[in-house]
């Protein structure tokens, strides 16, 4: 029986990288999936979308604002297939280098499904029937998590899909309705509208991108409507009939019950964990009612020596966090020096257009929280470098404790809002003040100036607004 260190279950950016650092600190390591290296996000998810994001972005330009950069194409065609395999061949890129990245680390690779046998022994059974058992003192779950399926509801891949099936498929419909506006929903809507589908987003809370700040979803609100995005807000999906041709979705709202015909549907409503058939229970793991597993701020589950990180944890359903995840489990594994992670702070990002990006409070969250808030807020139709791009909806927008000037949270819509991030967040790690970011001097002409122009307006001395 092959013997490790660490056996690490999901090759996701949470598993992946949990087992380089863990490779890193000495440690003799596995890493076991049933289906892929990379997981969701480089296969079928982040990675591939922004190929087809960036595809949508070029189609748009060309398509509506041609005349105005000076480009005149007769005959104009889109053609979405080459755009999907493009796509594809972004992402075997990158899971081939996730697979030089376990060669170069020493980490032994087992593909297959894996079950606990019992605490520190996993078994592997390949796609062909064949078993392995592997042992190791420390086990990872980092198994992530698959589209909930809104009860009564049976995906048929064809006329009711999901992000794996639309992501894949070459044919683009005439018509969509995108069940649920949250980051998945906005990003297909973006991209289907850019090559002239018919879409229409269906969200049951109050307003699109319902996890970000209110003033957010009314600026995406009246871009997306503009593209010709039909927004349905505070509307439940009270049934689904799949056609052979079409499908037909009854929504209900205030307003009363209507009916919508489209192509397909796409069901974007949210994750639920991959928790089951791993033999969990039956080893003592604590998992919560919804499926996900509970963990401690150092990743530890409630069986010593089993630890869990990513989205099968539900702590912040994020490829990005996932990956923070993994190295501070790595690091409480080996017992070295890590860091406790603040889930609240994490940057979000979504790649829809405009983009929108944030962490931390909302201004209703910390005025909620008790907070004394200062607002500091600036439009990128100001910023040189936005116009010269032609691309200026939007704004950053800071959250302040009014007292200290600590910063409570960030949230932007804008272009490239999602790259204006880090500095935010390293910025309050750090500790430091919107006065601090405001003195910080900006290269200009460059996007950015519109953080610093923020945190200038926070101080009441915004500059050139």
């Amino acid at each position: 029986m092959p013997e490790y260190d660490v056996i690490v279950v999901g090759a996701g950016p949470a598993g992946y990288v949990c087992a380089i650092r863990a490779a890193q600190l000495g440690k003799r390591v596995a890493l076991v999936d049933r289906e892929w290296l990379g997981g969701v996000c480089l296969n079928v998810g982040c990675i591939p979308s922004k190929a087809l994001l960036k595809n949508a972005e070029v189609a748009q330009t060309l398509k509506t604002r041609g005349k105005e950069f000076g480009f005149e194409i007769e005959g104009l065609t889109l053609d979405y297939a080459a755009a999907v395999q493009r796509s594809r061949r972004v992402s075997e890129r990158l899971v081939k280098g996730v697979a030089f990245l376990m060669k170069r680390n020493g980490i032994a690779v087992h593909m297959g499904a894996a079950r606990l046998e019992t605490v520190g022994r996993v078994a592997v059974t390949a796609s062909d029937g064949t078993r392995q058992d592997l042992q190791a003192k420390d086990i990872v779950i980092a198994t992530g998590a698959k589209p909930a399926v809104i009860p009564g509801l049976k995906v048929d891949g064809k006329r009711l899909v999901t992000y794996r099936e639309a992501i894949l498929s070459e044919r683009l419909p005439k018509s969509a309705v995108v069940i649920g506006a949250g980051a998945i929903g906005l990003e297909f809507a973006t991209v289907w509208n850019a090559y002239g589908v018919d879409v229409t987003l269906v969200e049951m809370l109050p307003r699109i991108a319902p996890l970000e700040d209110e003033e957010v979803s009314k600026e995406l609100t009246r871009a997306f409507n503009k593209q010709g995005v039909k927004t349905l807000a505070g509307s439940r999906v009270e049934g689904v009939e799949v056609l052979e041709d079409k499908v037909k979705l009854r929504i209900s709202s205030a307003e009363g019950e209507k009916a919508l015909e489209a192509d397909l549907a796409l069901l974007a409503t949210g994750f639920t964990p991959n928790s089951r058939d791993l033999g969990l229970e039956a080893v003592g793991v604590t998992i919560s009612s919804r499926g996900f597993l509970e963990v401690d701020e150092r990743m530890a589950t409630s069986v010593p020596s089993i630890w869990a990180i990513g989205d099968v944890t539900g702590k912040l359903m994020l490829a990005h966090v996932g990956s923070a995840m993994g190295i501070v489990c790595a690091e409480n594994i080996a017992g070295v020096e890590t860091v406790t992670l603040d889930y609240a702070m994490m940057p979000r990002a979504t790649y829809c257009q405009p983009q929108v990006a944030s962490f931390g409070l909302s201004e209703a969250e910390a005025k909620s929280k008790g907070w004394e808030v200062k607002v500091g807020k600036f439009p990128f139709q100001a910023n040189g470098k936005a116009l010269g791009q032609g691309d200026y909806a939007g704004w950053v927008k800071l959250v302040t404790d009014a007292k200290s000037g600590e910063i409570l949270g960030a949230h932007m819509v804008g272009p490239e809002v999602t790259e204006l991030l880090p500095e935010l967040t390293l910025a309050h790690s750090l500790e430091l003040t919107a006065a601090e970011i405001a003195r910080n001097v900006h290269a200009h002409p460059t996007l950015s100036e519109v953080v610093m122009e923020a945190a200038h307006a926070a101080e009441g001395q915004a500059i050139h607004l």
